[in-house]
Parts: C-alpha cells; structure tokens; sequence
C-alpha cells in the first residue's frame, strides 16, 4: 500500500502496466519512482472485486516458483 492508504503497488509482468495505463489511467498510474520497475499503482476505489484478484493473481504468478504455480492451477 502506497502512504495514501487507497493506492496498492502491484506487480505486473513486462510491457502489461501500459497497457493497464492506456486503458484506464483514472485506476492504474504509475509516478517516476516506478517508471523503471514492472509495477503498477491502482486506485482501490477505482477498481471491482474482481479486477483486483485477477490482478494480484498475475502478480503472484510473475513471482512464484513453478511448482506452486503448477499446485494452484490443480486447485482451480
């Protein structure tokens, strides 16, 4: 969480954050402290339920090791 408590720092894979940005940049920026990192900030009262658990879904999955990858996907 950024320090405004409604902002949410989330991983994204490369290239992904523009396009989230040029869809919506009204939910998804980024400031020039991020510009050089594959994150993306997204407005909290801005986004629905389920846009967020995908996006934090992708953002797991950008870091967890394959095999956890693998037993969540035997989950689904």
């Amino acid at each position: 969480m950024k320090e405004e408590g409604d902002v949410l720092v989330v991983r994204v894979q490369d290239g992904y954050r523009d396009v989230l940005v040029s869809i919506d940049s009204t939910t998804y920026f980024f400031t020039e402290h991020y510009r050089d990192y594959p994150m993306v900030l997204v407005r909290l009262n801005r986004i629905g339920l389920g846009a967020l658990t995908d996006l934090i879904e992708q953002a797991w999955k950008c870091v967890a090791s394959k095999k956890a990858i693998r037993a969540f996907k035997v989950r689904e």
